[in-house]
């Protein structure tokens, strides 16, 4: 019960948060949105005055309906509120996933509204990014469990220096470097990743995606599983000086099971995390990366939405980045609950 209480209290506290951050972005992009929004009151109300029947009306009356169709898009967008009043409707929109339009970027299918925007591009980083880190994750953990077990042999010097090699390398470089060799010299793949194919097949979509996808896979792969194996291989060292290690081995339990069944479920907590925040953190900061192979997803929206200065695109990002790495920090806190049931007990004591 205590447990439960406390991840009740995470999450309201993450919700604060939530709150708080989308404050401070309305607060300090409110006059940026709202110098947009009276350009397009004056394009609607421009519209307006093309109608045949403006035209037969008096120079009066003309002012008189310019004048009126301005002040109701005025009070439509809620412009005539006091500044507090603004950022708070446009939290408040933010919050509730009522983004708005963007001005001048649409969809790939078309659409100007920003949740359709972003409904379009966010599958395709979970694709690419997810994929990547499963690899380089369960490669990095099982090259940093083998060279722990040979900790200061050539393998385990050989891993640490690739290991701090790769992760000197910027990722943008590396996938110029891949660009350069695989689509430029050998042609076996495709320097840019979109526009993504067309088939009515699954298998041949599936296929055509993979194809595209691969180039700017095996360099997220390249450049970050070394970092992963130099990780846990340090955890594990660590771990394989504790005394339940050496009573385990003491009573002649195969080195496989210790490996596997003791220090790995000991070291799962911290792996599990990284692995949580290192995903989240590719998800909604890949935007030099996917804009190198021009991958069609959240970083690039990102980027393209900043040159275009589309505000609402910026703040629905935004939201999305900020609510992923909150719902991460809960959803760690329930792993670690499950994985470590001394997180529990002290919960417990303290409520």
């Amino acid at each position: 019960m205590a447990y439960g209480r406390y991840l009740v209290v995470r999450l309201i506290n993450a919700l604060v948060v939530l709150i708080v951050v989308i404050f401070v972005i309305s607060a300090l992009f409110n006059k940026v949105a709202e110098d947009q929004l009276k350009v397009q009151i004056e394009e609607n109300v421009r519209a307006a005055t093309k109608d045949p029947a403006f035209a037969r009306m008096s120079e009066t009356k003309q002012k008189e309906f310019i004048e009126n169709k301005r002040e109701y898009y005025i009070q439509m967008y809620g412009l005539d509120k006091t500044y507090v009043e603004r950022v708070l409707l446009r939290t408040k929109g933010t919050l509730t996933l009522n983004f708005g339009k963007s001005h001048k970027l649409p969809s790939p299918t078309g659409s100007k509204e920003v949740s359709t925007i972003i409904k379009e591009v966010l599958p395709r980083s979970i694709l690419l990014f997810t994929t990547a880190g499963i690899i380089y994750s369960i490669i990095g953990i099982l090259v940093g469990l083998k060279s722990a077990q040979r900790a200061g042999s050539s393998l385990d010097k050989g891993i640490s220096i690739f290991a701090l090699v790769t992760l000197s390398l910027p990722m943008w470089w590396v996938g110029m470097l891949f660009i350069l060799l695989f689509a430029f010299k050998l042609h076996w793949f495709p320097a840019s990743s979109y526009p993504l194919p067309q088939y009515e097949n699954f298998f041949q979509y599936a296929g055509g995606v993979l194809y595209k996808m691969f180039l700017p896979l095996i360099t997220i792969v390249f450049v970050s599983f070394g970092g992963w194996a130099y990780t846990s291989r340090n955890l594990v060292i660590g771990i394989l000086q504790e005394d339940f290690v050496r009573v385990a081995r003491a009573k002649g339990v195969p080195e496989r099971k210790v490996i596997y069944g003791h220090v790995l479920r000991a070291a799962a907590p911290s792996i599990v995390t990284l692995t949580i925040f290192t995903l989240l953190g590719s998800i909604g900061g890949a935007i030099i990366t996917e804009s190198v192979f021009n991958w069609p997803g959240m970083g690039r929206l990102y980027w393209t939405a900043i040159q275009m200065n589309e505000i609402t695109i910026i703040m629905g990002l935004t939201f999305v980045t900020v609510f992923l790495y909150l719902f991460g920090m809960v959803f760690a806190d329930l792993i670690y609950g499950y994985l470590d049931p001394r997180i529990k007990v002290g919960v417990s004591g303290r409520m």
